[in-house]
């Protein structure tokens, strides 16, 4: 991530609203960021949305901050991508499945 880690937090505390924050898995983000970040672009808007480090525990990347500019934009967000974690409370997981296609209506 280039520049300041704590400018570019207060900068997105700073333009958006709402706030996730998304527990690393282990392994990373890995192969999930691109599809992620092509869903924010698409749903929030490209300069909708903020990805920074949340890092607890005196660890940079152990979670992640994700900073939306509208609770809808979030919870399709999180609808998508996220379960609710245990450890800490209030941090989300990835999921491990991926949910089901939508399978559009016939016209009418």
């Amino acid at each position: 991530m280039p520049g300041n880690p704590k400018v570019i937090v207060a900068d997105a505390e700073r333009r958006f609203p709402v706030r996730i924050v998304v527990k690393v898995p282990p392994g990373g983000v890995a192969t999930r960021y691109i599809p992620m970040v092509d869903r924010l672009d698409e749903h929030c808007g490209v300069d909708g949305w903020s990805i920074t480090p949340a890092g607890t525990r005196g660890l940079l990347n152990d979670a992640l901050a994700l900073y939306v500019n509208t609770p809808a934009c979030a919870l399709a967000f999180v609808a998508r991508w996220l379960v609710p974690g245990n450890d800490p409370p209030g941090f989300y997981e990835l999921r491990e499945d991926k949910p089901t296609k939508r399978v559009p209506l016939p016209p009418h």
